[in-house]
């Protein structure tokens, strides 16, 4: 429509003038310039706390170094973790726990099977011990093998001491006053910042988050104290990328995000039509008097047990979680298929809808990116949270979703990106090779100019 208005002529005159609002800028030049030694565009595959929490016997990072091998054929070129920089450098009496973490899980239930058995990230079934300092240098040495940056954030006032067997990581970081927890936060970073630097790995670090998702975290306000923190480590690590994310960063009021962030690291979410089935089955809300519904019951599986019989994680887990108790019933026993029936059938009504508020959210996310001259990364996207086994995002319409999000960001001159939440080895996405491959050449092989 622009392109026709701009060459709309009146007689003789020649091109009609309609403003200025009418000539489109070209967007697709990088917001900010990242660091040189890192590369010019990154495809981000999402590895969270998953890289301990899953390395049983068998498990996805079992062995870190085919892991990251993987993630290089498939084209990816960076990391995104939860580092644990509270449990590994907080300075809360945790090195001992550190260096010997035993991982749970969120235990097993009354039929024998593990809580979090059909979600995703909770799925772990834990069973074993390991040193996390040691596994975090492991990580950063396969990394370098294969060609990987990582971008480190802290899960930790999420979720990450939730799979542990003792609330001892959990205990030490909630006893942390509110107002005090961005400073221990802080301090953790600068000394894990120079514990990959004294081992070599300085120039691998390709971003530092203060904390994931710190709207959706027990934390303060991004503005009681974290861009202060965020603005410190800047100044101790000029040479790095350093910022916090935001799980719904403020897209009709972008100019309330705080100043100083040294990267806009913020995630693009639409759930659309999840969230009408969402609403519908009373999955996200705790302790709902009569739950569940009879529009969930319709949608679970057979054998699910009642919510009594389901029985209940151990007390502190839920305390050490945004996640709720009836999402963990939910989503162990929904059917995977009637999931999929529902969204399949009601989705062409929200079709455009998320598709414009992918694309709207992005664009005000790298408008304020290029604003403040930083660089822009969607280190999560695109449509929420599903079932383990729901194929909905890994379908025909959740990749049209992603593959719109991502061309999208490219689009507007988006540094980073993740090709979809649910793309990484603990997540069923991870077979589909072609997909990736595909999108990810899409991705590295855009000029950054």
């Amino acid at each position: 429509m622009t392109e026709k208005l701009q060459t709309q002529t009146s007689g003789t005159d020649g091109p009609r003038y309609l403003g200025s609002g009418t000539v489109e800028g070209d967007t697709r030049s990088l917001t900010g310039a990242p660091p040189s030694h890192l590369p010019p565009r990154l495809a981000i595959t999402l590895w969270d706390f998953s890289w301990y929490t899953r390395a049983e016997a068998g498990g996805p990072y079992a062995d870190l170094d085919p892991a990251c091998a993987r993630a290089a054929e498939l084209g990816y070129n960076a990391i995104r973790i939860c580092a644990a920089p509270l449990l590994l450098f907080g300075g809360l009496g945790l090195d001992s726990l550190a260096e010997d973490l035993e991982i749970e899980g969120l235990g097993t239930a009354p039929d024998g099977g593990i809580y979090g058995r059909g979600t995703r990230w909770y799925d772990a079934p834990g069973g074993y011990r390991l040193n996390l300092r040691e596994r975090l240098l492991r990580l950063f040495d396969a990394a370098e093998r294969h060609g990987l940056v990582i971008l480190l954030a802290s899960w930790e006032y999420q979720q990450s001491p939730v799979f542990a067997a003792s609330p001892q990581w959990f205990e030490a970081i909630d006893a942390v006053p509110l107002a005090g927890r961005y400073r221990v936060l802080g301090d953790a970073w600068d000394r894990l910042v120079r514990f990959l630097t004294e081992a070599g790995h300085r120039e691998r670090i390709a971003m530092v988050e203060l904390h994931n998702e710190v709207d959706f975290s027990i934390l303060p306000a991004l503005a009681d104290g974290g861009t202060e923190q965020v603005q410190r480590l800047r100044q101790l690590h000029p040479d790095l990328l350093v910022t916090a994310s935001y799980g719904k960063p403020p897209h009709l009021a972008m100019h309330t995000v705080p100043e100083g962030l040294g990267a806009a690291q913020f995630h693009v979410y639409s759930y659309g039509v999840l969230d009408a089935l969402q609403q519908r089955i009373d999955i996200r809300s705790e302790g709902t008097e009569g739950f569940p519904n009879a529009a969930l019951r319709a949608l679970l599986r057979a054998e699910a047990p009642s919510l009594a019989g389901y029985g209940r994680l151990a007390a502190w887990k839920y305390r050490a979680t945004v996640v709720t108790d009836q999402m963990f019933y939910g989503y162990d026993w929904i059917d995977p298929a009637a999931w999929d029936t529902w969204l399949d059938k009601e989705y062409r009504p929200y079709r455009e809808v998320m598709r414009r508020e992918i694309e709207s959210r992005v664009v005000a996310v790298a408008a304020w990116a290029r604003w403040k001259d930083v660089p822009a990364v969607v280190g999560e996207g695109w449509i929420g949270y599903t079932p383990l086994r729901g194929g909905f995002e890994e379908g025909p319409a959740g990749l049209e979703l992603a593959e719109h999000g991502i061309r999208t960001a490219l689009a507007h001159g988006v540094w980073g990106m993740v090709l979809c939440s649910n793309a990484a080895p603990h997540h069923p996405m991870w077979a589909d090779a072609e997909w990736q491959q595909r999108m990810n050449d899409l991705i590295l092989s855009l000029p950054a100019g």
